[in-house]
């Protein structure tokens, strides 16, 4: 990683100058300015905004820095974050986080976590998502939280859908239910395939015939999801279902399928079970009747991502965490 020094020596000016470059200082010439900053890009330096830092002899600061891809500005996977900045308090480590705002923005937001000299790194998403890494961090610890990535060894902790969905599945048909309606996530979604798998293979393992269920994937984007509503609405004809349980590929279905089948007087549990999938935060209590869904585990995806840069842990690969069937009122 280039130095200021270096910086310095190839704009053939003074360390002092490129310092007051770096800090806006007054007193510098535009011509020399210009010559500072195309050094600067030229070595894709970057800042160390740490070096205030204190560091006694002995002892380390640490800290961790998170890259955030939607992760801070949704509310959906807000408590992976906070599990991160709890556990690394516990820890007596530092956390800051860096939002990524669009696909655009990348490259400023890195570099801005980069100027902080991070210990270690973990990347972040809403909704699990494949990212690419940055080339810059390829150098640096980095642990992927609710992302997958081609990089081979690059640690990353995701949920376990499939056996979330699985063992979900196996819970309706021992309540007895067997006319789903299956409402999916879109095709392209990560979470989709698995969670669909999940569910097929329980119905298969108990005997029952697959090509009997009805199953439906919404298109891709919000806007999306009113559609799925008159999905749901072909499927009930004078205030009766054709189908015993709806399974929803998330919890945003079973909002839009919950306000579809109570508008036409359809009961639920008594007439159609719910079962979600994500159980929001603080959203599966508010749903009337309360919704019976499986958790995402985004609070333990944070905690262990960071206990892999504070336990200094080597191993990488994909580590799948369990979701858990949180069973309330609908199913």
């Amino acid at each position: 990683m280039a130095s200021l020094k270096d910086v310095a020596t190839l704009a053939g000016v003074s360390l002092m100058t490129v310092s007051r470059v770096i800090n806006q200082a007054e007193h510098v010439s535009p011509v020399t300015r210009e010559r500072v900053q195309r050094a600067i890009d030229e070595l894709n330096y970057v800042p160390d905004y740490s070096a205030r830092k204190i560091r006694s002899k002995g002892v380390k600061a640490s800290t961790i820095g998170i890259l955030a891809l939607d992760t801070a500005t949704t509310p959906y996977s807000v408590e992976m974050l906070l599990a991160i900045e709890q556990t690394a308090r516990e820890r007596g480590w530092n956390s800051f986080l860096i939002n990524i705002l669009s696909a655009d923005d990348a490259e400023r937001a890195v570099n801005q976590l980069l100027a902080q000299r991070p210990d270690g790194i973990i990347f972040t998403t809403m909704g699990l998502r494949h990212v690419e890494l940055p080339a810059v961090l390829k150098n640096h610890r980095v642990v992927l939280a609710n992302c997958l990535s081609d990089e081979a060894g690059l640690p990353s902790y995701i949920p376990d859908d499939f056996n979330g969905q699985y063992q979900a599945t196996r819970y309706l048909i021992e309540r007895g239910y067997r006319r789903p309606l299956c409402l999916w996530l879109p095709g392209e979604a990560l979470a989709s395939r698995p969670r669909r798998d999940g569910f097929e293979q329980a119905w298969r393992e108990a005997g029952l015939e697959l090509e009997a269920v009805t199953q439906y994937h919404m298109q891709w984007g919000d806007a999306h999801y009113p559609e799925l509503a008159e999905r749901v609405a072909a499927h009930c004809k004078e205030g009766k279902a054709d189908f015993d349980v709806l399974i929803c590929g998330n919890d945003r279905i079973a909002f839009v399928a919950y306000q579809t089948l109570l508008a036409r007087g359809i009961a639920i549990p008594e007439q159609v079970a719910v079962l979600g999938f994500d159980n929001l935060v603080g959203v599966g209590d508010l749903f009337l009747p309360p919704l019976t869904t499986v958790q995402l585990p985004h609070d333990e995806i944070g905690r262990q991502a960071a206990l892999h840069l504070i336990d200094g842990v080597n191993s990488g690969g994909v580590k799948r965490l369990p979701c858990p069937l949180v069973k309330r009122v609908s199913l």
